[in-house]
């Protein structure tokens, strides 16, 4: 009996176990989704990066001994410093997905230019010069491996390593030029064993340069005084044939506050496309947590005078005269009134096919307030003002507009009948329509920053709004002048350059 009870006891908690593991299923609350297009642009962009910096490489010195046996000599001891990459030319370079694994690159039928200064010493005799190096048959291959740390910063790893110079041709220039030029070609054989031996440890450790760079990224980012925004990498990446995907946890947190909002994410599918780089879904989780997060921190309450009512409705003396006057038909006021609109719950967000709503449940108040005393309450009542959300790409940022579409008050049936808070109704339409929402869309201005690498600009967007998530579709252009951006906000800050390649260590 009391085996079974113990049986049973471990089944009922293997099973609450399985429940609260699939009950903390977390999706993504952004996908980012490269296609081939992506890829294809990546090797002419790349190699414009490539060239500048290997241009500005410090390449570690060259050392090493041969004999000469045709010479009788025993050894030649040789150093080659102050190597630079003066040109270089990969003309058959590619990037391929690898489904499951990572992205291919490949290159062959590459060549590079070469100069150096040299010294050799031998037991005969000793000389230093300067010397041209070209390179031909240059090949490559690896592949290269992108998943996630602890902390949700991207990480890569270059695998299948392979690197192979097959020709090298050495000119010497100097005083015995003649001499030493006679017996270049049995020192060719060296430096390409050399060359061969350090190429790939040279590509990885700038790939382990790169992680540190990326492991130093912000994936939690402050937006403004309310919240933050996580665009860390909830999983590693997804692999096809046809595209790369990344997850985003994509959520806002107030401030204060990193717990997650109190309603779980939900699965959504990018469609099948590739006519542009980029595809970007951003969810309806996203845009919930938003609202929740600004809810929570506050940010949804707005208080206005009679002057900033005037400033901030629509400079229409005839309007901005109606509403007052309508006020003052009610009411008769002899001192200032302020306006003071809150939110009472976060806003609804809807998303439907070419349709995106947001409803505000709030309230309204009209105080006055005499000098040396507190203020009062003239007229208070519940309302939900539906709005639509316009959205558009400017720079590098999600732009949001509202403009509202119906505005109701929430009043007991009992009192439908008053007509002097109906005529509130309009006056407060009004008030919202011109005052509130033309503030409010001044600082949505400011906009939400899209996950980009530095230096890469949104080209050829176009927005649309799906079941539950915008899908935002666009190709990319790699800026070599893009102005320094501020510190992201997602990915635009990252650094691809290793420090190392600009002859300094990485930080």
């Amino acid at each position: 009996m009391h085996t079974k009870m113990v049986q049973v006891l471990w089944g009922c908690l293997l099973l609450c176990n399985l429940y609260i593991s699939s009950a903390k299923t977390i999706y993504p609350g952004i996908k980012a989704r490269a296609t081939k297009r992506a890829l294809d642009y990546g090797v002419q962009a790349g190699m414009e990066i490539i060239e500048k910096m290997v241009k500005e490489r410090n390449i570690s010195d060259l050392k090493g001994s041969e004999s000469l046996e045709f010479l009788k000599i025993d050894y030649v001891n040789y150093n080659f410093t102050n190597i630079k990459i003066t040109a270089f030319s990969f003309p058959n370079t590619s990037l391929a997905f690898v489904p499951g694994v990572g992205i291919r690159a490949l290159t062959n039928h590459g060549t590079a230019n070469i100069s150096t200064d040299w010294d050799i010493k031998s037991p005969l005799f000793q000389d230093t010069g300067g010397a041209d190096l070209f390179l031909s048959e240059v090949y490559f291959t690896g592949i290269l491996i992108l998943s996630r740390n602890s902390f949700g910063h991207p990480v890569l790893k270059l695998q299948d390593c392979y690197a192979q110079v097959s020709h090298a041709d050495v000119s010497f220039s100097g005083e015995f030029s003649v001499l030493y030029n006679s017996f270049a070609e049995p020192m060719e054989k060296p430096i390409l064993k050399n060359l061969n031996e350090m190429l790939c440890p040279i590509i990885i450790h700038e790939v382990e340069a790169l992680n540190a760079n990326l492991s130093m990224l912000k994936v939690l980012t402050k937006i403004d005084n309310y919240t933050l925004l996580d665009y860390s990498l909830i999983s590693s990446p997804e692999i096809t044939e046809n595209y790369i995907e990344l997850n985003l946890k994509g959520v806002f947190y107030p401030q204060e506050n990193l717990a997650d909002p109190p309603f779980p994410s939900v699965p959504f599918v990018l469609p099948e496309r590739s006519d542009s780089m980029l595809y970007i879904g951003i969810s309806k989780y996203f845009f919930k947590s938003a609202s929740y997060a600004y809810f929570t921190a506050g940010a949804f309450s707005v208080t206005l005078t009679t002057k900033e009512i005037s400033n901030h409705l629509i400079q229409n003396s005839q309007g901005l005269g109606n509403v007052l006057s309508r006020i003052a038909e009610l009411y008769i006021l002899s001192q200032p009134f302020m306006v003071r609109v809150m939110a009472t719950e976060p806003p609804v967000i809807n998303l439907l096919p070419g349709n995106f709503t947001l409803d505000i449940p709030a309230s309204i108040m009209i105080l006055t307030q005499s000098k040396n005393s507190t203020a009062e309450t003239i007229v208070s009542m519940d309302f939900v003002a539906s709005t639509s959300v316009g959205l558009v790409i400017l720079g590098q940022r999600l732009i949001c507009s509202l403009s509202l579409n119906r505005f109701r008050l929430s009043l007991p049936e009992s009192n439908r009948s008053n007509i002097e808070v109906l005529r509130f109704e309009n006056i407060l339409s009004s008030i919202l329509h011109f005052g509130v929402l033309p503030l409010a869309n001044a600082k949505l201005q400011q906009g939400l920053p899209l996950p980009k690498p530095h230096k890469i600009s949104l080209v050829n967007s176009d927005i649309e709004v799906l079941e539950d998530f915008l899908l935002i579709s666009t190709d990319l252009k790699y800026e070599t002048s893009l102005k320094q951006q501020p510190s992201f906000h997602g990915w635009e800050g990252l650094n691809l350059m290793s420090g190392r390649w600009r002859g300094k260590p990485a930080p």
